[in-house]
C-alpha cells in the first residue's frame, strides 16, 4: 500500500466505534506511529502481535506475513476476521492463551515488528517478552502497549535500560516504540544479570565501581557475555566478586 492508501485505511479503522470489540482499542496516534515507523524501516516482511484488534487490521495490510497470538475474548478475533479491511491472505492466527501458545511456536524467520498487547496481568506481558525478544531482527520494532499499568511500566523501564533496545518514542503516554540495536542479544537461557542496564546502578553501589553506562563494550566484555551463555547458572553464581568488578572496569574503559 502507498502512503495515501495507508492514511485512508487508518481513517477507516479509527472511525470504528470504541466498543468495536470488548477488549479495548488503540487510537489514531498509535496506528499512525506504527505506519510511520514501518515506513522508516523500509517495510516489514514478518510481524507478530499478541492480542487482536484494530492494530491487526492495519498490520494485515502493511506486513507481508503477520502472525497473531490471541483468544477470541469479547469478539476480539471474530470482529477482525469479519472486517472487509482485514487481509486474511497475509495473516495467520494462533488461538489460545499466549502463556501456552508462544512457548510451543517454532520460529523460522526473524520478525521486523513485535507488538505486545496480550494478557496484561503480571507476569504475562513479561512472559510474552521472554519468548518474543529473541525473534526481533536488528533494526526491528518492539511495541509495548498499556505501559501506564504499573507492572507493565516496570517492564518498560527494564527494557528501556537494556542495550539491546533504543527507545524511539512513547505515544499517548501509553504505547512505547523501541528499535532493536546491534548490541548482542541477552541469551534467554543465561543469567548475566550484572551485565543488564537496569541492574547497573545496583551493582555499581555494591562494588563502589562507577562505569559509564554509555560506554561501548570492549572485546573482553563481549567475550564474557558469550561465555555467560554457555556457563551453567550454578557456576556463574560462584563467579568471584573480583572478576565481576573486572567486567565493570572493562565496560567503563578503565
Amino acid at each position: 500500500m502507498n502512503p495515501s492508501e495507508i492514511d485512508e485505511l487508518i481513517d477507516i479503522i479509527t472511525a470504528l466505534p470504541g466498543d468495536w470489540h470488548g477488549q479495548g482499542t488503540v487510537g489514531r496516534n498509535v496506528l499512525t506511529a506504527i505506519a510511520k515507523h514501518v515506513n522508516t524501516a523500509g517495510g516489514i516482511q514478518n510481524s507478530v502481535e499478541t492480542g487482536s484488534g484494530k492494530t491487526t487490521l492495519l498490520l494485515s495490510q502493511i506486513s507481508a506475513r503477520h502472525t497473531v497470538f490471541a483468544i477470541d475474548l469479547d469478539d476480539s478475533i471474530s470482529q477482525v476476521r469479519n472486517s472487509p479491511h482485514f487481509n486474511g491472505a497475509t495473516t495467520s492466527y494462533v488461538e489460545g492463551p499466549t502463556q501456552r501458545t508462544l512457548s510451543k511456536h517454532q520460529w523460522t524467520d526473524l520478525n521486523q515488528l513485535v507488538l505486545i498487547d496480550g494478557p496484561h496481568g503480571y507476569p504475562f506481558p513479561d512472559l510474552e517478552y521472554f519468548y518474543l525478544y529473541p525473534t526481533i531482527a536488528p533494526g526491528g520494532l518492539l511495541i509495548i502497549d498499556d505501559i501506564q499499568i504499573p507492572s507493565i511500566q516496570r517492564m518498560f523501564e527494564i527494557i528501556q535500560a537494556e542495550d539491546m533496545f533504543e527507545l524511539i518514542e512513547v505515544v499517548d503516554e501509553n504505547t512505547a516504540f523501541f528499535k532493536r540495536t546491534a548490541s548482542p542479544m541477552i541469551d534467554p537461557e543465561s543469567d548475566s544479570w550484572w551485565l543488564q542496564g537496569y541492574n547497573r546502578a545496583y551493582y555499581r553501589n555494591k562494588t563502589d565501581i562507577h562505569p559509564s553506562i554509555e560506554s561501548p563494550k570492549t572485546g573482553l566484555v563481549r567475550l564474557l557475555q558469550a561465555i555467560s551463555r554457555v556457563v551453567p547458572t550454578g557456576l556463574k553464581r560462584l563467579l568471584p566478586h573480583g572478576i565481576k568488578e573486572k567486567i565493570w572496569q572493562q565496560s567503563a574503559g578503565r
